[in-house]
């Protein structure tokens, strides 16, 4: 370990990158930017842009899908488990999904999941995917791996054409898995796992990454998460270091009271480095608190500048942090276009611009102050 790593700030720990890696991820950038001429012309006049306006010229170029807001876990950290039985709103029509991506034209990249686990929706989801692909746009997702074993639901996810998928794992026994992923079977979890990513090796193809929200009920298991990963045949992992409030007074409250970051070092993220490559995994760590800040205007979050999120209820929501209408609205998300270039979402870049950052976007600024 070098002279001065416990004092390195989080930030410089390395970040997390595209399965399977970043050559594979601009390919299909330049496969998306290739497939019209007016979604390459879009994504030059964003690029030429210094995305720090309030009035912009370009249509979004990556957009979040959350096809449903249900989901059969009831996590100790998501705001899910507030809702009525874990659910927010009724779940988005493949039609709707269709209509809002043959508009946006200008989308390179969409992510296809919010606040629930997207493949209870069952072969919908599989064709938002399919058809996303179909128009060159690189696609990611996050599930909870609870249903993959069903109707072979792991072999839809992935044959549907999917670049990336994200599988959270939160405990390395069951006993913290399920204490903190209230409603999981461990087990089932841990088979489903291995078979997806066993198909993975049988196609010859690198898709998923495991994801672990470090919290205090893991906190301790972090060497055995990077061993669990090799053994569920993972070859990326992600450290999530923060835990989010959803733009909620009542989740920062609960989230402060569990979250470990000020506690983890840059050295102890090394170690957790050189155990990846010891078995075969890239270790790589998220910390949204060290992303923003309000001194200078490049450091602002992107996201006002350059995508948004769609509700399954048909909603434009800031960002997937907050995650739900009820918390920031920012119009109709049918007519995307309307929204993204009218008054609400110019103000709201605006108050980023001018330093006064909305409430809800507050944690995860530095100058909010919180861990």
């Amino acid at each position: 370990m070098a002279t001065g790593d416990q004092d390195r700030p989080l930030s410089d720990l390395p970040v997390p990158e595209a399965v399977p890696n970043g050559a594979a991820y601009q390919s299909e950038r330049e496969r998306a930017l290739a497939f019209s001429a007016r979604r390459r012309e879009n994504y030059e006049r964003y690029m030429a842009s210094d995305r720090r306006s309030a009035v912009v010229d370009y249509m979004p170029v990556r957009l979040d899908f959350e096809n449903v807001s249900r989901c059969n876990f009831r996590c100790t950290m998501c705001q899910v488990s507030d809702w009525p039985k874990g659910r927010r709103a009724a779940d988005m029509s493949f039609d709707d999904f269709k209509a809002i991506v043959d508009q946006q034209y200008g989308l390179v990249e969409i992510k296809l999941q919010g606040m629930g686990e997207p493949t209870i929706q069952g072969d919908d989801f599989f064709r938002m995917i399919a058809y996303a692909r179909s128009q060159a746009i690189w696609v990611r997702s996050v599930t909870n791996a609870s249903l993959l074993h069903l109707k072979d639901n792991y072999k839809k996810l992935i044959d549907s054409g999917i670049n990336e998928l994200q599988i959270s794992v939160d405990g390395a026994d069951a006993e913290t898995f399920t204490a903190i992923r209230r409603g999981a079977v461990f087990a089932q979890v841990m088979a489903n796992c291995k078979l997806i990513n066993a198909y993975c090796r049988e196609l010859g193809i690198d898709r998923t990454k495991m994801w672990t929200v470090v919290q205090k009920a893991n906190r301790h298991q972090l060497a055995d998460l990077v061993r669990l990963s090799a053994e569920l045949g993972f070859t990326n992992m992600v450290f999530s270091l923060n835990l989010t409030d959803w733009g909620s007074e009542i989740w920062r409250e609960r989230n402060d009271a569990v979250t470990v970051e000020s506690s983890f070092s840059y050295a102890e993220g090394l170690e957790l480095i050189a155990l990846g490559e010891a078995v075969g995994v890239r270790v790589r760590f998220w910390s949204v608190t060290d992303k923003y800040d309000t001194d200078t205007p490049a450091h602002l979050c992107p996201w006002p500048f350059e995508r948004g999120y769609v509700s399954s209820d048909l909603r434009a929501v800031p960002c997937c942090i907050i995650a739900s209408p009820e918390a920031s609205d920012l119009g109709d998300a049918r007519d995307f276009n309307a929204t993204w270039f009218g008054e609400t979402w110019r103000q709201f870049r605006q108050d980023h611009l001018d330093g006064n950052i909305p409430a809800v976007c507050k944690c995860c600024y530095k100058a909010t102050g919180k861990p």
